[in-house]
Parts: structure tokens; C-alpha cells; sequence
């Protein structure tokens, strides 16, 4: 049975975010969202998404089909509650549809926003993703349930005796390394994927996750719950941060309550707030809206999209988002809302074009061997110019 996962409306509610992928290839806990669908039901997948993504997550139909929202994280009674249906059964929480089964025809012509039959209630709550501030917000959950999903029967590698383990939840892929660091998994687990180092005089408390490739820098300090994705160098403070992969955080500096996309840089002594002074509730810049949307948080602080740079000394207010491709540099605190493609700080912007954009991109790609600047790569990018011109028209 091919297992396809679909977007519904929360790849508009998670912009910036999902400009350049599907809401499945989110990455929450350790995993993407797609990821951990793949381990639970032990099978590929294939993506049903915006038109511009489709090259990159291409859709892939059989004679049976699962559709699953790409929204909704997986965990054991779901899976056996989606076991049970019956093809064409909608399973729903509430409105929210959670999966069906299709036929190989019905499959072609499906809608979410369109299905019709006798509905299956799932009786428990699952995780969803709807807004960006999900994504560190339920970090903890997820980082807790994939940990026991990837760990389960299997012993941790050995690492240096340099090193001081604090409780029992911790685990090491082979190939880690580690020196005279500690990690404390009193308050959540550790995990240390394949070909990561943490550098010596690190200080990491749990949950965390270190992805393959990774690197934490000398002297870093790192709290729960924190995600570091693969490809990713990171150093100074972080405190229930989300870094989806090949990105950088490489300096002193706080980055706390965010979400940082894929090839991002945060220069030297970038911090960001996650509180504001009066402790009032945190505003977030919603695309669905053009207006600032109330969180109900009251720590909140960065959420940084795909391909977005700041330079050193970066101050960014509680409660920023970072649009696609923008570059952040100058004194002073930018706006709240810095647009995609925009290039400036808190003295003003203009238009980072495509063809700057692009040279950029080629480079920061060729630093990865496994990974291509092509034209799914490009296709996506202008697209999201496109749809988000209407956001520079002040420049």
C-alpha cells in the first residue's frame, strides 16, 4: 500500500515554513513528520502537496492508497486505528481529517476538503503541527517519542570516559564522538546520531538531539528542548530551539523559543528575545491573515525560513519572523516581519533578487557534496518570489 501524505490547510497557517516544502517534511523531535510515518508503518512514502513542490516531493499512486495528513505526527493507537478502516473511510478528529484509504482511481481525484462516506472518530488527542510555534513548542513530546522509537532494543555506542553522563536515557550512534562534555538526561533523553562531535566544555540537559553530521562547538550550552538537525554547526546558548539542517549557529550568542530553518546562518553574537518586558502575550506574523496573530505565549521567540542570513550582532525582537531568503544585517532591531527576499535591517530594506539569490545558493549548495543546486531547487524558489511580491511592495 503506497503511503502518501497530504497538506491541507496548515501549509498556509506554518508559512514561511512550508513555502519550500510539504507540512510532512517538517522536522519535529528527531525526525520529520514523514520520517517518523515511514518508521511506524515501515514503508516509503511519497508527498501529495503545492504544485511548485511537487518536482522535489513527487506523488507516487498504487492500487491502494493510505493518505495520511502530513499535519498530524503518528504514534502507536493511531497507527492501529488507521489499521482498521475500511477503504474510503474518512478518519477524523473533530473536522480534522487524519487518513483514508483510496483506490488506485479515487486516489487521483482526491481532496481533503472533499470526501463524502461514513467517518471514523479517533477518540484520542494526537500531536499536530498548525502554526510554526508548534514546532518547539510540542519539541518535547515528539523529541521523547522518537527517542524511544529509534533506541528501542538497542544499546548506545560507547563514548570518551572524558565525558559525564547523567541518567539513563542517553544514546550514542556509532561514530559519535564526544570529549570532557556533559549530559545530563535528568529532565529528557539525549541522542547523538552517527558522525556528530560535541566539542569539549559543551554543557547539553535533555531532551536534545544531535543529527548525523552535526557539530556543537566548545564551551556551548544547550537546554531542553532542543533539536539540532543534520549538517548543522551550533555554539552559545540554546534553549528549545529547532534547527532543521544545514544550518549555522556557530557563535556565541541566544537563540531560544525558535525555529530555524534549512541553510540559514546566524552571524556572531546573533541573540534573539523570547520574552517581551511586560510579559505580555507574544504576536506572530501570520501569512493567512497579512497581521500579526496572537500565540497565547508568553516566551516566544525567532522563526527563521529556508535560506535566511543574519550578520553578526543581529538583535531580534520576541516574536520575529524571518521570511525566505532574506538577509538580515545592520544596526538595530528589524522589524517583527522581515518579508522573503528582502534585503536590509532596522534602516530599511530592498529586494534581494533571484539572480544574487541564486549565485548564493550555488555556493552555499557546492559546501555539500550530497546536495544539488538544481532546477527543483530553483523552481521552488522562484515561485515562492512570486507569491510573496506582495510583501515588498513598500520598498
Amino acid at each position: 500500500m503506497a503511503i502518501i501524505l497530504f497538506d491541507d490547510n496548515a501549509h498556509q497557517t506554518l508559512l514561511p515554513l512550508t513555502f519550500t516544502r510539504p507540512v510532512a517534511d517538517l522536522r519535529i523531535g528527531i525526525l520529520t513528520i514523514a520520517e517518523k510515518w515511514g518508521k511506524y508503518l515501515k514503508s516509503d512514502f511519497s508527498f501529495h502537496t503545492q504544485t511548485w513542490l511537487q518536482g522535489k516531493f513527487p506523488l507516487k499512486i498504487e492500487a491502494d492508497n493510505l493518505f495520511i495528513n502530513g499535519s498530524v505526527c503518528p504514534d502507536e493507537s493511531l497507527v492501529a486505528a488507521i489499521d482498521k478502516l475500511k477503504e474510503g473511510e474518512p478518519l477524523k478528529k473533530g473536522d480534522l481529517l487524519v487518513a483514508i484509504k483510496l483506490s488506485h482511481k479515487d486516489a487521483f481525484n482526491f481532496n481533503p476538503g472533499k470526501l463524502s462516506g461514513k467517518t471514523v472518530d479517533l477518540e484520542h488527542e494526537p500531536v499536530v503541527i498548525t502554526y510554526p510555534e508548534d514546532i518547539f513548542r510540542k519539541n518535547d513530546t515528539e523529541l521523547r517519542k522518537d527517542f524511544k522509537l529509534i533506541t528501542a532494543g538497542r544499546k548506545s555506542a560507547a563514548l570518551s570516559a572524558t565525558n559525564t553522563i547523567i541518567g539513563g536515557d542517553f544514546f550514542a550512534e556509532e561514530g559519535a564522538i564526544a570529549d570532557c562534555s556533559t549530559f545530563n538526561t535528568t529532565n529528557g533523553p539525549i541522542y547523538l546520531a552517527a558522525n556528530t562531535e560535541v566539542w569539549e566544555g559543551t554543557h547539553i540537559r535533555g531532551a536534545f538531539a544531535l543529527c548525523e553530521y552535526s557539530q556543537v562547538k566548545m564551551g556551548s550550552k544547550i537546554y531542553g528542548a532542543t533539536t539540532v538537525g543534520p549538517y548543522c554547526r551550533v555554539g552559545g546558548e540554546l534553549n528549545n530551539a529547532v534547527l532543521w539542517g544545514y544550518s549555522s549557529k556557530g557563535h556565541e550568542g541566544y537563540l531560544g523559543n525558535a525555529v530555524v530553518g534549512e541553510w540559514c546562518n546566524l552571524g556572531a553574537d546573533t541573540n534573539n528575545s523570547n520574552l517581551k518586558n511586560n510579559y505580555d502575550e507574544v504576536k506572530l506574523w501570520d501569512y493567512t491573515s497579512q497581521r500579526f496573530r496572537k500565540t497565547g505565549l508568553q516566551f516566544c521567540g525567532l522563526i527563521m525560513a529556508d535560506h535566511a542570513k543574519c550578520a553578526i550582532n543581529t538583535m531580534f525582537n520576541t516574536g520575529t519572523v524571518v521570511g525566505v531568503s532574506a538577509n538580515v544585517f545592520g544596526a538595530g532591531f528589524p522589524r517583527n516581519f522581515v518579508p522573503d527576499f528582502s534585503w536590509g535591517g532596522a534602516h530599511g530594506y530592498e529586494v534581494y533578487s533571484l539572480k544574487k539569490m541564486f549565485e548564493t545558493a550555488q555556493k552555499v549548495f557546492a559546501r555539500r557534496d550530497h546536495r544539488k543546486f538544481d532546477e527543483n531547487e530553483q523552481i521552488i524558489l522562484k515561485k515562492v518570489f512570486e507569491l510573496t511580491e506582495e510583501h515588498r511592495q513598500f520598498f
